[in-house]
């Protein structure tokens, strides 16, 4: 399965990400998870969010450059070496991760690595053939984050 990943390119300075979150807080879009990264005047905010299409089009209607793009976002173990796994096979078959970043679902038992890789289609048939389970956006969305509570 595919999520979407929202990527808003902006100038690196203060509102700048509040304009974001003020666009998505209006249209009433929540967020599930963020990263930042910058290089001295621009950056990239990369969003996964419960309705991406019309966080698109609201961020575009308010003036932002953004693309929207597939990843996958990977339900791992978390435990030590459940990371490892996934990294592992993706190496081993040769592909590249561009961009990635996690989040835990349940401290200790669940975890989501998302991935946004060069052979999207070959990355995918590998998961699943390897027992790695996929979330769309409709998944992610269903799911709450932990607060570091056991």
């Amino acid at each position: 399965m595919v999520a979407y990943q929202l990527s808003i390119f902006a100038e690196n300075k203060p509102g700048k990400l509040a304009s974001v979150t003020s666009v998505l807080a209006r249209e009433n879009i929540s967020i599930r998870a963020t990263t930042i990264s910058t290089s001295d005047t621009f950056g990239v905010v990369n969003l996964i969010v419960d309705d991406p299409k019309r966080a698109e089009a609201a961020l575009s209607k308010a003036g932002m450059t953004v693309h929207l793009r597939g990843v996958l976002a990977v339900l791992i173990p978390d435990k030590p070496g459940g990371l490892d796994s996934l990294t592992q096979l993706l190496y081993r078959e040769s592909v590249n991760i561009n961009n990635a970043y996690g989040f835990v679902l349940e401290s200790s038992k669940k975890a989501v690595f998302v991935v946004d890789v060069d052979q999207m289609e070959k990355t995918e048939k590998l998961l699943e053939k390897h027992g790695f389970q996929t979330l769309d956006t409709k998944a992610l969305s269903a799911m709450e984050p932990s607060l570091g509570a056991k």
